[in-house]
């Protein structure tokens, strides 16, 4: 058996009392403290990230594709599904999903109150699937064949600014010239949090602006692309451009709301340097913690010394001491952090104000490379500076060890 980690056992906290025990217990708390809050950060963090991104990306896709134009910002010029881009996109494996989109502004009239809205039409192929999340109340749009549909969909905003609900009728004015107007019904009420969508947004059919625009069965506003990995999203941009046709322009949402994603790449940053400050703290309280666990053993030192044992023996003893301390506040740790995610996801018991983080709840993600690189980040840290206050053990004297009180 190798003789440091036997005596390490033997001077663990379990087989000792008083002051040893309780800085053993100490030890593996701070251990514990700090690698279940860094867990729980990248739980959080991932899971604002993931939530966040979703919202948007069910309600635009992860590229827009539309023709070059200049003048009217809120609406689209006409573009063909019979273009090159949109007849070949299924050979390109890396893409999921395309689906068509065109906008139209005009105003929504209720009994007291108008609102000015940006009206996005949609058609069978949009992915209602994954935007049924964002669907608080009601249903999705029934698309027709023969005709365009008179169902919409408000976002809760809206609808409790015009004092609307769901199966109420509500007249909608095109800008346009002449003006135009219809009469539509409402199916469902939507809520992302986010002001980019809930302010101004509603879903209808998009033969609806086909009709009022005069554009053919074929036209429509532009492509929402969905790619098969969305992290991917940089380096995939140069091969879709060059896929597009010369008339049609590539919008990459990312940089289309860049204040979101901006926001969430400075949460990174923060969790990154909260990392490194729960990291220095984890090492200095082991080394601390060390010192004064040799302190407290000087005598055994002295007499493990006086029986011929090495200083590279008697070190490794408390290295594996440590070892064994920072093992056990991992494991504490990683159960404390786990069996929160747990929690916080299956009964979101941790509330937040919607207005301010765009969602009502604490999300959790469960990132497991993430979880292992930090766990063998905290072992491997604070396993070396283990050896720092161990160095200590060389100078210390037999005689005066012996005579230690």
């Amino acid at each position: 058996m190798n003789l440091s980690y036997f005596i390490a056992k033997r001077i663990s906290f379990k087989r000792t009392g008083g002051f040893t025990g309780t800085i053993h217990r100490i030890a593996v708390a701070s251990v514990a403290i700090g690698i279940a809050v860094s867990m729980i950060s990248f739980m959080i963090l991932g899971g604002f990230q993931n939530e966040i991104s979703d919202k948007v990306f069910s309600f635009t896709g992860h590229f827009q594709v539309q023709r070059f134009m200049s003048g009217n910002a809120f609406e689209e010029s006409p573009t063909s599904k019979l273009s090159d881009f949109y007849v070949d996109y299924p050979q390109n494996e890396w893409i999921r999903h395309v689906q068509t989109y065109a906008h139209k502004p005009g105003l929504l009239k209720g009994d007291e109150e108008v609102e000015g809205v940006l009206m996005k039409g949609i058609g069978p192929d949009f992915d209602s699937l994954r935007f049924k999340d964002s669907i608080i109340k009601g249903r999705f749009i029934q698309f027709s064949d023969s005709a365009a549909s008179n169902e919409i969909i408000l976002s809760k905003k809206i609808a409790d600014k015009l004092m609307l609900d769901v199966g109420e009728r509500i007249t909608m004015y095109f800008v346009q010239e002449p003006p135009r107007f219809r009469r539509f019904e409402i199916v469902g009420l939507y809520e992302t949090f986010l002001e980019n969508f809930d302010d101004k947004i509603i879903l209808g059919d998009i033969q609806t602006i086909r009709n009022l625009n005069g554009w053919t069965d074929d036209q429509v506003g532009g492509f929402e692309v969905f790619v098969q990995d969305p992290s991917r999203l940089d380096e995939l941009e140069e091969p879709l451009y060059e896929s597009l046709d010369f008339d049609l322009k590539l919008i990459k949402v990312t940089d289309k709301y860049l204040e979101i994603f901006d926001w969430l790449i400075l949460l990174n940053n923060n969790v990154y340097i909260f990392l490194g400050l729960i990291l220095f703290v984890a090492a200095f309280n082991m080394v601390s913690i060390l010192f004064i666990l040799i302190m407290e053993r000087t005598q055994m030192i002295g007499i493990l010394k006086a029986l011929g044992a090495k200083n590279k023996q008697i070190r490794r003893v408390f290295v594996w001491n440590g070892i064994r301390i920072i093992g056990r506040g991992l494991l504490l740790g990683n159960a404390i952090s786990l069996g929160f995610g747990l929690l916080q996801q299956n009964f979101k018991f941790i509330s937040l104000d919607p207005q301010s983080y765009y969602m009502s709840f604490v999300p959790i993600y469960w990132n497991w490379p993430i979880f292992l690189i930090l766990n063998l980040s905290v072992l491997l840290v604070t396993t070396l500076v283990l050896f720092i206050p161990a160095m200590l053990i060389s100078n210390i004297q037999p005689i005066k060890a012996i005579r230690f009180d």
